[in-house]
């Protein structure tokens, strides 16, 4: 007759047991830590709360995406912020994607030239800390360029100088709002049709120019939303009035040199990563397809870079996820971020612990919303098993 051992022998018990006896310790000393702080706040009559986001911040923000005015509240000042950081992460990630993996394959050109000068700049950019690297372009840009009166003028209406860059934008009316639709429905109709062309070559092995296709829909349905709304050509031009210029759009000296320093710094990481992605895929696939008779162009984009994509995205996620981080050094060159408008609102309230504890789930959310894309594209390009 078999006879059942204690309970406590059970191995899988007192793994359950372990992780409950964990779990209570971990929550025991979040409640510590939570009642000590506000008890210690209560005691110096400090407030708490996220009340302060409905009062007036009553702060100016020098570059916003967003309608804001200093009677605007906390909530309106910090979203103002939050625009700033995503702007500078997106277009910093675009940048720094299209800079990388030319210099990546410019590594692996048979040049001699092009591929030294190449690993100069992986290794000069990236082994120079990435606050260096905003600092020296705010003070190139604010110390070499000319001030407002001897603002360069490369092009007709728009000016340089260590105040930013001016340059003239329409004036909105109806037909413009009319072209922002039709570029949406170009450029879902593109991803549609690229979809088809895709199935379509797969089973009949015909190929679509879906780039020329997909390149004449998006410029040519706003084209034709612009004509057919009276074609509009009104522009709100940029003009010099004393020691400034007035009108037209700005893109400030700080957007500039965060833009710069990031994209440029990013980009030696990601040239690194492309590098060695394109050296994972076998030599034998370049033989192969050169032996179809492809060029050496139409090997690289249509039998290297996909297979290599799959030895890419992964460390590639981790570099624009770093991109994003890194945004939060602005507050050294003055650039409006989400942290240097955090900061503000702290020092203005004294709400320290809120402030950091927006600040942090803030990244949180948009570092993980750009994970979860990069891992869904991820999945697309991987290897379907049977």
């Amino acid at each position: 007759m078999v006879t059942k051992g204690a309970w406590w022998n059970d191995a899988g018990v007192r793994a359950v047991l372990y992780q409950i006896v964990v779990l209570g310790a971990i929550l025991l000393l979040g409640w510590y830590l939570v009642s000590n702080t506000l008890a210690n706040l209560a005691a110096r009559n400090i407030a708490t709360g996220f009340g302060f986001l409905g009062r007036e911040a009553g702060f100016a923000i020098g570059e916003s995406p967003l309608a804001y005015a200093p009677t605007d509240s906390y909530a309106r000042a910090i979203l103002v912020g939050l625009a700033n950081t995503v702007i500078v992460a997106l277009v910093g990630i675009a940048f720094a994607t299209l800079i990388g993996l030319v210099i990546g394959i410019a590594r692996l050109s048979s040049n001699w030239l092009v591929a030294r000068l190449a690993t100069v700049y992986v290794e000069s950019a990236r082994n120079v800390p990435v606050l260096l690297h905003l600092l020296f372009w705010y003070a190139l840009i604010t110390e070499a360029l000319p001030g407002p009166r001897q603002a360069l003028n490369p092009i007709a209406n728009v000016f340089i100088s260590n105040r930013g860059i001016k340059f003239p934008l329409p004036v909105w009316e109806a037909a413009h709002g009319w072209m922002a639709a039709a570029l949406v429905v170009a450029v879902a109709a593109t991803l549609v049709l690229a979809r088809w062309a895709r199935t379509r070559q797969a089973e009949t092995g015909q190929p679509f120019p879906i780039i020329r296709v997909g390149l004449a829909l998006i410029l040519g349905l706003p084209l034709l939303a612009w004509l057919a709304g009276g074609a509009p050509t009104a522009l709100d031009r940029p003009e010099l009035k004393g020691f400034n210029f007035t009108g037209g759009h700005t893109v400030s000296p700080e957007f500039v040199a965060l833009l710069l320093g990031l994209t440029l710094y990013t980009a030696a990481f990601i040239a690194e990563i492309v590098r060695s992605g394109i050296l994972a895929v076998s030599r034998g696939q370049t033989e192969a397809a050169l032996a179809l008779g492809l060029s050496r162009g139409q090997v690289l984009r249509l039998v290297i870079l996909p297979q290599a994509l799959r030895v890419i995205i992964p460390p590639l996620t981790s570099q624009y996820l770093n991109l994003t981080k890194n945004s939060s050094l602005a507050v050294a060159i003055g650039y409006p971020d989400l942290v240097s408008v955090a900061n503000t609102t702290i020092n203005q309230t004294g709400q320290a612990i809120e402030g950091v504890a927006l600040v942090m789930a803030v990244y949180l959310a948009v570092s993980l919303g750009i994970a979860a894309f990069m891992n869904w594209y991820d999945k697309k390009t991987a290897l379907v098993s049977r």
